[in-house]
């Protein structure tokens, strides 16, 4: 098996969002180190990624690696039902101490779309315990991207997201135009009048508004006002929905606060977490509700019916308690708000480029946006060339590395992306 375990791979392992009839390339990843992976051929590259934006400390970091290993002494797992365990309990309270006061209530699940099912079963069931059963859809903006799984494949974008082929399976939501005013311009109310439209026209029948605030992710990398935010927290309010606030991507400080609500100054009420929460070691997310949602929920002795196999699993609990202490501990914000004005200064010259739509960055986030549709496989051989990963999609080349990149591996990173650009 050591020989060929390559072949045996490409022949019966499935990626993500990948075709069987048309695989992708892979590269073999042997070990990782900071904000490096070492391939199987000896090539060295940055993680310019962090594995889908979740390894914000850098791979085998000495605090995260001895907390896994003293919490594997005590146990590796333990059903959550009906039992519980210390370092649960300890990251619940931390989640609290860290998020709005209304957020009162804190259910593990095992990942970032599971806890957004989590959060929609919720915010039905509260509708239910309130009398109101009518009141079983969901309002959402363009580009939004929630997950894979089903619930949360229904308040992706319908057409321009990855799950089109299921559009006329899925439950049917609403969805509003994107905003398109960007946190540095000047707020225009113009933005949020359709939004406005459509919860006063289908209130009676909707449960929840569910948003990425400020950044939205997979769905197009793209970055809109904090004032919107605001304006879809008081229509809620104002017309009694709850807010289900995605901070899976967000969360952690990717944006330059330690969650992007902080940008508007908004509590959700429902908050969901995953990615970063572990340091990126584990699968673990969470979702946080007030104590008002969970009244609704667990109404009339209302049992809430979701129980993951992993839920709570006490070595992801463990590992999360230490990357948040570790996260605090350091000077994030520091680390985030230099990535960002390196990604101002060393990206921002690719908008004269004429194969370039424009240049955004947004904490450490770092975007190029091509006029047309990558070619993906030769732009991910161009970077691997230059000694960097990223996984570009669509017409999107983009950036999030760990925080702890130091600022000679940043320039590498930078230098690559431009370098692929000039030579498309």
């Amino acid at each position: 098996m050591q020989q060929n375990w390559r072949a045996f791979e490409r022949e019966h392992i499935w990626h993500p969002y990948s075709s069987l009839g048309n695989p992708t390339d892979l590269y073999a990843v042997t070990s990782a180190q900071g904000c490096r992976l070492m391939l199987d051929d000896g090539t060295e590259v940055i993680d310019g990624m962090a594995s889908w934006w979740c390894m914000i400390h850098g791979y085998n970091h000495p605090r995260l690696n001895d907390a896994i290993e003293r919490q594997l002494h005590e146990m590796a797992h333990v059903m959550f039902g009906g039992l519980t365990h210390q370092p649960a309990v300890e990251l619940a309270q931390r989640l609290l101490d860290l998020t709005p006061e209304p957020l009162q209530k804190v259910f593990f699940a095992d990942s970032g779309s599971v806890s957004v099912e989590v959060a929609i079963k919720m915010a039905l069931q509260y509708w239910q315990g309130r009398g109101k059963r009518r009141k079983q859809r969901l309002l959402t903006i363009r580009y939004g991207y929630h997950g894979d799984t089903f619930g949360a494949m229904s308040v992706c974008d319908p057409e321009g997201g990855m799950h089109r082929l299921f559009s006329g399976i899925l439950p049917p939501q609403l969805f509003a135009p994107a905003p398109v005013t960007r946190p540095t311009e000047s707020w225009d109310s113009a933005d949020i009048a359709v939004f406005a439209q459509l919860i006063e026209q289908h209130a009676d029948e909707l449960a929840a508004v569910i948003l990425e605030p400020v950044v939205q992710g997979a769905g197009g990398m793209r970055f809109y006002h904090p004032q919107y935010l605001r304006e879809v927290r008081e229509l809620c309010d104002r017309f009694g929905l709850l807010l289900i606030v995605d901070e899976i991507a967000t969360g952690f400080g990717r944006t330059g606060k330690l969650f992007a609500c902080e940008h508007a100054a908004v509590a959700a009420d429902i908050l969901c977490l995953g990615k970063a929460l572990t340091g990126g070691y584990l699968s673990l997310a969470a979702t946080l509700v007030s104590d008002e949602v969970a009244r609704g929920v667990c109404a009339h002795e209302q049992v809430f019916m979701h129980g993951p196999t992993f839920m709570a699993n006490p070595l992801a609990c463990a590992v999360a308690n230490a990357s948040i202490e570790l996260l605090l501990e350091g000077p994030w914000q520091q680390r985030v708000n230099a990535i960002h004005h390196h990604f101002e200064a060393s990206l921002k010259p690719l908008s004269n480029n004429e194969h370039v739509a424009e240049v955004r960055s947004f904490g450490a986030i770092g975007v190029v946006e091509m006029k047309q549709t990558l070619d993906i496989a030769r732009v991910q051989q161009g970077l691997i060339g230059q000694g960097v990963w990223l996984r570009p999609f669509g017409k999107l080349l983009y950036a999030m590395p760990p925080y702890t990149i130091e600022q000679e591996e940043l320039q590498q990173l930078t230098d690559a992306i431009c370098h692929v650009v000039e030579n498309l």
